[in-house]
C-alpha cells in the first residue's frame, strides 16, 4: 500500500469554481478511499495557490486510475500548469 499526493497550481480567481468541482471529482474516482483529502498551502505567490489531494493506503494501481480520470474531468482549465503526483509509503515496507 502507498499514500498518493497530487499538487498542482490554481490561480486565486479560480479556487472558488474549482474546489466543488475537485471534491466531486474525488467522490466520483476516490469513492472507495478512506481519509482522502484536499488541502491547500496558506496564502498564494503570485496568484497562484498550491493545492494538494491526498490519498491514504492506496494500491500502486490506483495511480494510474487517478490519472486516467484526471485527464478525462480536465476541470475544465482551472488547474495553472500540470498535475503532480508523488508517492510515499511506511519507511519499514521500503527498508
Amino acid at each position: 500500500m502507498i499514500d498518493l499526493y497530487v499538487y498542482y497550481k490554481v490561480r486565486d480567481e479560480d479556487a472558488a469554481r474549482l474546489a466543488p468541482l475537485v471534491r466531486a471529482f474525488q467522490a466520483a474516482a476516490a469513492a472507495d478511499v478512506a481519509g482522502r483529502q484536499l488541502m491547500r498551502r496558506p496564502g498564494s505567490k503570485d496568484g497562484l495557490q498550491t493545492w494538494m489531494e491526498v490519498y491514504p493506503g492506496v494500491l500502486q494501481s490506483f495511480a494510474a486510475r487517478l490519472e486516467a480520470a484526471a485527464v478525462a474531468d480536465g476541470f475544465g482549465g482551472l488547474i495553472a500548469g500540470p498535475r503532480r503526483a508523488e508517492v510515499f509509503m511506511e519507511l519499514t515496507t521500503c527498508a
